[in-house]
């Protein structure tokens, strides 16, 4: 038999190597809710799925991927407003601190 077509994959050393430095790069690139700035446009990654807090942010819409847009801050930074899938959402500065998000440029 001829292995035509079968391509070789990297070597499992050199394969984990390159999956660590891109965990690297996108965890480096992930910022909590709470540090945006207003304004500021970014997609969800990452949050605490724990509580019935994040269980109703979930029900809400507030999903891994989703793009939200940081409308803005009270003076104190609590709560902050956020656009989420077309309508306003208010959350609590301790709840926007557990959501992991990833601006958009």
């Amino acid at each position: 038999m001829s292995a035509v077509g079968v391509r070789r994959c990297a070597s499992p050393r050199r394969f984990h190597a390159l999956s660590q430095n891109r965990l690297r790069i996108t965890m480096s690139s992930l910022v909590k809710l709470s540090d945006l700035g207003n304004g500021a446009k970014a997609v969800v990654q990452k949050f605490s799925k724990t509580g019935a807090a994040s269980l109703r942010l979930r029900e809400m819409g507030l999903l891994a991927g989703t793009e939200i847009t940081l409308v803005r801050t009270a003076p104190l930074g609590d709560p902050l407003e956020i656009l989420v899938r077309g309508y306003h959402l208010t959350l609590r500065k301790s709840e926007g601190e557990q959501i992991l998000v990833e601006p958009i440029a």
